[in-house]
């Protein structure tokens, strides 16, 4: 354990940054950075496969402490079933949506975008994500989520023109107030307990004061609510997101967020793990569903309504957590895994729909099964994912959800259950809106007499309209449309995973022994 955990555990963080070093020095190099970006990447994705199978049928939690440094003072980066479940998804799903990039042209620059500033830009946003996955200490996670910031700002405004400009002032603004909360948080736990590494503070908050020890809760749960956009912190998203290309809408869509939830699946259940906020939980996921998906079904613009539905999902996975049980957190992190790659790869489509008619608005889409019926195919798989219709992943994760929302049998509860039954049947109406005007009906507009397209309003970005699309921009979309149908064939084992996960979760002792060491040997001193 101790060789492979020193070698493996780091590489997802160490190797991406590694990588945008080289690709920020061969800046006037594009074919080097390629290689270099997408062999990096490809890396960290077996990395993260070897941890996922090695925690998974080993005792389930292992650490390092980066440096040599004792776990209480030094930064511990963990991996057990949850991290590392969470590092092989997101890992794919940043290399699909690199390579789709690729084709696409955002990584040779568009016009006024410098060509060395994307890939290494890209691999950092990579490392950032893996570090709040790994990270065994609030402190760098905060780390994480300000690496985060900043690449994500930098990839948002891409191109320079008004709307991205525009829209990343808005997430810049949000995410550091998200980021200011974080951190008063921090220095007021670390002032009532004395340390920020988490398995300490799983000893440690449970013999604070109870109102002081609601208070970090609750600021905790309010930094971390607004980067996974829980209503109502969720204004800023679908405002944000659709104005960026759409690798970068697609990689935000899936990973970003789920960065927020993962922080909150760790708050509720290794720090604070007395239920306090399950009821306050409970109500703002219901709202979250809710909300986002009447934003969805009134759009006319397909970006902002997968952006709507983005935030409705959410509301379904802060439901799983807060109710609590083996079974709820069990639906969480499955239906996490199954949303990073299905809302992923519908962005993406979404992206290939814009290059071949100019415009996302539904007034200027139209007859797209007829022109383009790959398209149509590539489109249609995960949105009926995403509609959780039967048998794909999306039915079997909002299923699991909903059992263990039944068998805790509160009125909340059930009240959750209903709202999660009412936001699935509007999502799939708002997919079934997309997919007959976008696919089957005749368009309203021309793309060139629509003021929604071609990036005015920040809807949409000019496109290349009528030229060929790379069969590099296809391939990694057909890829994880397969991965997407590949989950509902693996669902039963990827279950068994979640379920693993969620009993370490709720069982905290082997994760507060193996970080503090007081079980297993210390690794890489």
């Amino acid at each position: 354990m101790t060789e492979w955990a020193r070698i493996l555990i780091p590489l997802p963080v160490v190797l991406p940054l590694f990588a945008a070093g080289l690709t920020l020095a061969l800046a006037r190099r594009p074919r080097a950075q390629r290689t270099i970006s997408v062999s990096a990447l490809s890396v960290v994705v077996l990395a993260s496969v070897t941890m996922l199978v090695l925690t998974d049928r080993g005792s389930g939690t292992y650490s390092i402490d980066v440096g040599g440094w004792p776990a209480r003072l030094g930064i511990p980066l963990v991996a057990d079933r949850l991290s590392t479940l969470m590092l092989v998804v997101s890992s794919v799903v940043t290399l699909a949506v690199l390579l789709y990039s690729l084709a696409q042209g955002v990584a040779d620059g568009e016009e006024g975008t410098p060509v060395s500033i994307y890939h290494p830009t890209y691999l950092v946003l990579s490392a950032g994500v893996s570090n709040a996955f790994l990270s065994g200490d609030l402190f760098n996670l905060y780390v994480g989520f300000e690496i985060l910031l900043a690449a994500s700002y930098i990839l948002l405004t891409l191109g320079g023109t008004k709307a991205r400009v525009r829209a990343g002032t808005t997430y810049v603004v949000v995410s550091l107030l998200s980021s200011m909360v974080f951190l008063t948080a921090i220095a007021l736990v670390y002032a009532a307990t004395g340390t920020v590494n988490m398995a300490e503070l799983s000893l440690r908050l449970q013999e604070i004061d109870p109102d002081v020890r609601l208070v970090l809760h609750l600021l905790l749960l309010v930094g971390f609510g607004i980067k996974a956009a829980v209503f109502p912190l969720s204004a800023w998203l679908p405002d944000s997101y659709p104005t960026a290309p759409a690798p970068v809408t697609a990689v935000f869509a899936g990973l970003l967020t789920k960065v927020g939830v993962y922080a909150i699946i760790r708050t509720e259940t290794l720090l604070f793990p007395g239920g306090e906020a399950s009821t306050l939980l409970l109500w703002v996921s219901l709202a979250t569903m809710v909300v986002g998906i009447l934003g969805a079904v009134a759009q006319n613009d397909v970006k902002r309504l997968l952006s709507f539905t983005l935030v409705s999902h959410i509301g379904y996975m802060v439901f799983g957590i807060a109710l609590g049980t083996a079974a709820g957190l069990s639906g969480a992190v499955f239906y996490v895994a199954h949303h990073i790659t299905v809302q992923t790869t519908l962005f993406l489509v979404t992206g290939l729909v814009e290059r071949h008619s100019g415009s996302t608005s539904l007034d200027s889409l139209g007859s797209l099964a007829k022109r383009a019926p790959l398209l149509a195919v590539l489109f249609f798989v995960p949105a009926m994912n995403l509609a959780g219709i039967p048998p794909f992943s999306g039915f079997l994760g909002k299923l699991g959800l909903l059992q263990a929302g039944v068998d805790v049998g509160t009125t909340s509860a059930y009240v959750l259950v209903a709202g999660g039954v009412l936001t699935s049947l509007l999502t799939l109406y708002a997919i079934a809106k997309v997919w007959n005007r976008a696919f089957w009906q005749e368009p309203l507009l021309d793309p060139e007499d629509d003021p929604r397209a071609h990036g005015v309003g920040g809807l949409a970005t000019a496109t290349e309209v009528g030229v060929r699309t790379p069969a590099g921009m296809v391939v990694p979309t057909a890829a994880l449309v397969a991965v997407g149908v590949g989950i509902t064939f693996v669902a039963g084992p990827l279950f068994g995973v979640a379920d693993r996960a969620a009993r370490d979760l709720l069982d905290r002792a082997p994760y507060t022994s193996t970080v503090l060491h007081d079980r297993v040997p210390e690794v890489g001193r």
